[in-house]
């Protein structure tokens, strides 16, 4: 993706949560500029890659597939000492395109999947193969705000705002904004979150995308600090 693109995304992404009476942390509305300095006292963030992520998942179309995620709370599945025992994100999604996170699952996370604000949450499910196959015979069983649902493979339910979904390791997962809505705020909270290992895509993806520097940041992402802040 351009950096100038990733700049807009998430110049839009905050609109979007500002309509929608949602604050961040302070650092995520710094400028490259009040990062300076700050390096040695952001090892916490740098070790749980807390604030923006941007991606496309290698698509080369964000405004269909991709999303904008703050990373609010983390923590490290080998080091108790650091961040917090579970993770919160949110996860903004664009209307118009119907902006989707592709179909995935999780090999050791439990997560609730919550619409906090905007449109419609549309979500695809799945069971998964003892060989991380897509079972497009077995039910789904997940719990919708606690009530447990037993579903056919490959259902596709809406979320209103408020609601929720709890995904556990294995359940196959895709969800978007719903067309002609409003754009989505999703709320992740889960147990502790390894992007970097616990995804598992039934399309060739890329989790942290590589960047077309066009322009100089306005925002930096949770996987450039080491970079950026020697």
């Amino acid at each position: 993706m351009k950096r100038s693109q990733i700049n807009q995304a998430i110049q839009d992404a905050i609109h979007i949560l500002e309509n929608n009476s949602i604050r961040l942390p302070s650092y995520a509305y710094w400028t490259p500029e009040q990062w300076k300095g700050c390096g040695e006292n952001l090892y916490n963030l740098q070790k749980i890659m807390l604030g923006w992520d941007v991606t496309d998942f290698g698509s080369r179309n964000f405004d269909r597939i991709g999303g904008v995620l703050f990373t609010i709370r983390n923590g490290c599945p080998n080091d108790d000492s650091v961040g917090t025992p579970y993770a919160e994100k949110l996860i903004i999604l664009r209307h118009k395109t119907r902006q989707t996170l592709p179909m995935h699952f999780h090999r050791i996370k439990t997560e609730d999947i919550i619409n906090r604000g905007g449109g419609t949450l549309v979500m695809q499910l799945y069971a998964s193969t003892e060989r991380g196959a897509l079972d497009i015979e077995k039910p789904v069983s997940v719990r919708m705000d606690g009530i447990t649902k037993i579903l056919q493979p490959g259902a596709v339910i809406e979320v209103e705002k408020g609601g929720s979904v709890t995904l556990t390791p294995g359940i196959c997962h895709s969800f978007w904004a719903k067309e002609s809505d409003r754009d989505l705020v999703v709320g992740e909270v889960s147990s502790v979150n390894d992007d970097t290992t616990d995804n598992v895509f039934f399309e060739p993806s890329d989790r942290y995308i590589q960047v077309d520097e066009d322009k100089a940041p306005q925002f930096y992402l949770c996987n450039e600090y080491g970079r950026f802040l020697k």
